[in-house]
């Protein structure tokens, strides 16, 4: 079971994942970039062919749906540590949404600082690896780069965020 939200992003009640995909119901993310500790790189992995939603898909965060009783914070820490076997303090960056005709989402963006070692979720990552923020921009804006459009839409945003600080 994971949180249902309302369009305004609060928690409406719960619902199974199931019916989330199947309704396209709005439901909260919690995602992660994790970057080298220097700042200079970003860890980018390629979802398994078996994901429910966007399968053998490039994607620059780490994350996933928030729990029934989950806040994204606990979330954010769950699902970094599930997917890449990383803990380690995570910084909230931003919140926003998402949508498309597939999904639609509440996203509280944070970033981790890490250079490993990492522990892939064998049902969930096929294969990662670290790219410099300059390579991460140019493949964010090459459209016939397979990444999950919502990972494109966060990385943009983010990277607009860290290109204006």
């Amino acid at each position: 079971m994971i949180n249902l939200y309302d369009e305004a992003g609060a928690v409406i009640g719960t619902v199974s994942r199931e019916r989330m995909r199947a309704e396209n119901l709005w439901h909260g993310c919690a995602t992660i970039i994790v970057r080298s500790v220097d700042g200079s790189r970003v860890y980018v992995h390629r979802r398994t062919d078996t994901k429910d939603i966007f399968p053998g898909l490039y994607d620059c965060t780490a994350g996933g749906v928030i729990d029934a009783g989950e806040n994204p914070d606990e979330a954010a820490a769950r699902e970094l540590r599930e997917e890449l076997g990383v803990e380690v303090a995570l910084k909230k960056l931003f919140a926003s949404q998402y949508v498309d005709d597939r999904t639609r989402y509440h996203v509280w963006v944070y970033e981790a600082r890490t250079d490993g070692p990492f522990t892939h979720q064998p049902e969930e990552v096929a294969w990662g690896g670290w790219m410099d923020l300059d390579e991460l921009r140019v493949r964010i804006d090459d459209p016939d780069w397979p990444l999950v459009p919502d990972g494109r839409a966060i990385g943009r945003e983010w990277l607009r965020q860290v290109s204006s600080s």
